[in-house]
């Protein structure tokens, strides 16, 4: 009978969890852009006193994925519409936000357009 090979020749298949370094790193920079954006989305949601806050605040608190809020913006925007500079201001931070975490949300613009 052959002696068990050590475990560090077992395959990675057998090892769940372990990874890369880098594969560490890229999951936690991901995770810290989740929860920035999700902090984002919480501050734009924290004073609104519409029908519906209520609604997207347990929405934004119960995310656990960058889709969750995804899924959320176009409530969450249309929360925060109108007037006042506060209110732009939360936009404008929640849309830099969302363009950290998906750069290709936005369309190209170049001012003009071919028709």
């Amino acid at each position: 009978m052959l002696p068990a090979a050590p475990r560090h020749f077992l395959p990675t298949a057998a090892l769940p969890g372990a990874g890369l370094p880098c594969d560490r790193l890229a999951q936690l920079a991901a995770r810290r852009a989740f929860v920035v954006l999700k902090g984002c989305f919480e501050e734009a949601v924290d004073d609104l006193t519409d029908g519906h806050a209520d609604w997207l605040r347990r929405q934004v608190r119960a995310a656990e994925e960058p889709n969750d809020l995804w899924l959320l913006r176009a409530p969450v925007f249309a929360a925060l519409a109108g007037g006042g500079l506060d209110r732009r201001r939360r936009r404008h931070a929640l849309r830099r936000s969302l363009e950290m975490l998906f750069p290709d949300s936005e369309p190209a613009t170049s001012g003009f357009a071919s028709f």
